[in-house]
C-alpha cells in the first residue's frame, strides 16, 4: 500500500498541488489524469522518490518493491535486451550475477560450492529459472520479434527500446508499478496485450496516459489533478468524465447563484446606504457582499483548443484512386506491393495494423511527399488535400515566432486575425510570439492543426495525429474530425479515436489488405476479418491479439 499524507509541492512559489491525501491499495489500477503541466509525471516522481516534496510524506508498506517505466531510452545501450529486462528485478538480477561470478572463479572451493547452492535455492524461489521464458513471452507480447531478443539495446530503434523498457518495468511481478505514458510507441496489438496484462495484474498500478480506451480498460480509480489538488474517483475514465460534467454544472450553477446574490446585494446597498432607517441593513449586506466576493471559485487548469475543419468546396463523386503502388524501405523491405485502393466521398478511413511504415509510405506518396517506385494515383478535380505526417520537425527549424510561422499558411495576413486564431489553439498573449524552434511536441502538433484548419482542404491525411497531445486536445481533435464533412485518411494507436471517427477500416498486412466498410469495434469482432488476419499474418512472426 502507498499512503500520501498532506503532500504539497510548489514550483516558483505556486502550489502544483496542495494538502494531498490519498491511498493506493493492492489489486487496483489508478489512472492519473490532468492537463499538460498539471503535474502528472511530477506526481509519479514524488511517489518513486525521484522528486522531493515541500511538505507531507509518501509511505510505502515495508518490503514492497516498486518498479517504474524508464524514460531514458539510452541508459541501457551497453546491455543486451534480455539483460535489460532482467534488471527490472534488481534483486534477482544481482543474485544471478553473483552466482555466475562464483562459478567462474578459477579456485572454486568447497565453501564456494555451499554458497553457490544457497544462491541457487534463492534464485529458484525468486523465479530465476523461469525468468528467460517469461522475458521472451513478455517481449513477444509487446510486439518485439524474437530476432531482437538477443541483440544489444544499442542496435534497437526508439520504438523497440520503448517495448523493452516497458517489459523491464513489468518483469518480476513488482508490488507497485508506476507507468508514465506506457502506450506511447505501441501499436494497437501491443496495447491490447498490455491492457490484458494489467487487468490480471494483482498488485498496485499507477498509470499516466492520454489513451482514453486504455484508461477505461484498466483503471478501477481515477486521480484527477486540477484546481491545485488531486481528487480520487472510483471507476474508469468514462465514469470520471460523467462525474466531472455534473460537478462542473454544479459549480456553474453555484457561480450563477452567487453572481445573482451579489447583484441583489449591490442594488440594495446602493439604494439604501443613505437611508437612515435602512443603514443597518445596508451595512449588514455589505459585509455579506465582501465575503461573497472574496470566495472566488477555483480556476480549472484544463483548456480545450478549438478544432474545426471546413473545406472551401464540396467534394464531387471522385476522390482518390491508387493503382498498383510499389514502395520499399531504405533497407529494401517491401512496404507496398501492387497496392490499389479507391476512396469515395463521405469516407473517414482508418488505416490500422502492424505495418506502420507501409501506412506512412502510402500517405507520403498520395500527399506528394515522396514518389512511388511504380504505380499511379489520381486525385479528383474537386479535392484539395492537406497532410500532417508523423514527423513534422522539418517545419520548425526556422527562426520565426508562432505568429510569423502561421502567417505563411494563412489567407488573411492581418496579425490580429492570426493571433486570434492562435488564441483559440491555446497560444494566448505573448505565447504567440514564442520561437517555433523551442516548442514542445504538443505545441508543434497544435501549430500543425492550425495550419490544416486554415488550408480549406476537403481531404485530410493524418498520420498518428494524437501523438504528443493531452487528453483535452485529443478530445477537441476527435470532435473536430467527427463533425468534418469532408474525407479523412488517418492512422492512430488510439482505440477510442478510431472507433468514434472511422466508417471504413483498411488494414495493410504482409500478404495483402483487408478492407471493410464498418466501424472499428465491429471490424475487431468480424469473423471473416479474424480468419483473413490469421491467414495474412501466418508465418510472419507477428502475433495477432485483437
Amino acid at each position: 500500500m502507498i499512503t500520501v499524507s498532506d503532500l504539497t509541492l510548489k514550483f516558483s512559489e505556486k502550489p502544483l498541488f496542495k494538502d494531498v491525501n490519498l491511498k493506493f491499495i493492492k489489486g487496483n489500477c489508478y489512472g492519473i489524469i490532468g492537463a499538460n503541466g498539471a503535474g502528472k509525471s511530477t506526481f509519479l516522481k514524488v511517489l518513486s522518490g525521484e522528486q522531493e516534496c515541500d511538505s507531507g510524506e509518501v509511505s510505502i508498506s515495508p518490503g514492497e518493491r516498486m518498479a517504474k517505466l524508464s524514460q531514458d531510452h539510452f541508459a541501457y545501450d551497453s546491455y543486451s535486451v534480455k539483460e535489460t529486462v532482467m534488471m527490472g528485478f534488481p534483486k534477482l538480477y544481482q543474485l544471478g550475477k553473483e552466482k555466475d561470478a562464483i562459478y567462474e572463479k578459477p579456485d572454486f572451493s568447497e565453501e564456494d560450492g555451499i554458497k553457490a547452492a544457497e544462491m541457487e535455492a534463492e534464485f529458484g524461489e525468486l523465479g530465476g529459472y523461469e525468468a528467460e521464458n517469461q522475458i521472451e513471452q513478455m517481449l513477444s507480447g509487446l510486439g518485439l520479434e524474437e530476432e531482437y531478443h538477443d541483440k544489444n539495446m544499442a542496435d534497437l530503434d526508439e520504438g523497440q527500446k520503448v517495448r523493452v523498457l516497458l517489459a523491464q518495468a513489468l518483469f518480476g511481478n513488482p508490488d507497485i508499478l508506476l507507468l508514465d505514458e506506457p502506450t506511447n510507441g505501441l501499436d494497437l496489438e501491443s496495447i491490447s496485450w498490455l491492457e490484458n496484462f494489467l487487468i490480471e495484474f494483482p498488485n498496485i498500478v499507477i498509470v499516466v496516459s492520454h489513451d482514453r480506451h486504455f484508461l477505461n480498460a484498466v483503471c478501477t480509480y481515477v486521480c484527477d489533478i486540477d484546481y491545485g489538488r488531486i481528487t480520487q474517483f472510483t471507476g474508469n475514465y468514462d465514469f470520471w468524465y460523467q462525474m466531472s460534467q455534473i460537478m462542473q454544472k454544479q459549480a456553474k450553477d453555484e457561480k450563477k447563484k452567487r453572481e445573482d446574490k451579489i447583484a441583489e446585494l449591490k442594488t440594495f446597498i446602493q439604494r439604501f446606504a443613505s437611508n437612515v432607517s435602512k443603514a443597518g441593513q445596508a451595512s449588514s449586506r455589505k459585509k455579506v457582499l465582501e465575503k461573497l466576493e472574496l470566495e472566488e471559485l477555483p480556476v480549472t487548469s484544463r483548456k480545450f483548443p478549438y478544432v474545426h475543419f471546413q473545406g472551401e468546396r464540396d467534394i464531387g463523386n471522385f476522390v482518390l484512386t491508387a493503382e498498383k503502388l510499389c514502395s520499399h524501405d531504405t533497407d529494401g523491405t517491401v512496404l507496398l506491393d501492387n497496392f490499389s485502393l479507391t476512396i469515395h466521398p463521405g469516407e473517414k478511413v482508418a488505416f490500422v495494423g502492424m505495418e506502420h511504415n507501409a501506412i506512412t509510405s502510402f500517405f507520403d506518396i498520395v500527399a506528394e511527399a515522396k514518389k512511388a517506385e511504380s504505380g499511379s494515383y489520381t486525385w479528383g478535380q474537386t479535392t484539395k488535400h492537406v497532410y500532417m505526417g508523423r514527423d513534422n520537425s522539418e517545419y520548425f527549424t526556422n527562426d520565426l515566432n508562432i505568429t510569423e510561422w502561421l502567417k505563411q499558411y494563412s489567407p488573411e495576413q492581418d496579425d490580429a486575425y492570426v493571433r486570434g486564431f492562435l488564441g483559440r489553439m491555446l497560444f494566448t498573449g505573448d505565447e504567440s510570439l514564442k520561437p517555433v524552434k523551442v516548442l514542445s511536441g504538443g505545441e508543434k502538433v497544435r501549430c500543425m492543426l492550425s495550419k490544416l484548419m486554415l488550408s480549406g482542404a476537403n481531404v485530410l491525411i493524418l498520420d498518428d495525429p494524437t501523438n504528443h497531445l493531452d487528453l483535452e486536445s485529443i478530445e477537441s481533435l476527435n470532435g473536430g474530425l467527427v463533425r468534418f464533412t469532408g474525407v479523412v485518411l488517418f492512422s492512430s494507436h488510439d482505440h477510442e479515436f478510431i472507433s468514434t471517427i472511422a466508417n471504413r477500416i483498411v488494414e495493410i498486412t504482409p500478404r495483402g489488405i483487408i478492407d471493410r466498410m464498418m466501424p472499428f469495434d465491429d471490424y475487431l469482432k468480424d469473423a471473416q476479418v479474424k480468419v483473413l488476419r490469421k491467414e495474412y499474418y501466418a508465418g510472419t512472426g507477428k502475433k495477432i491479439r485483437i
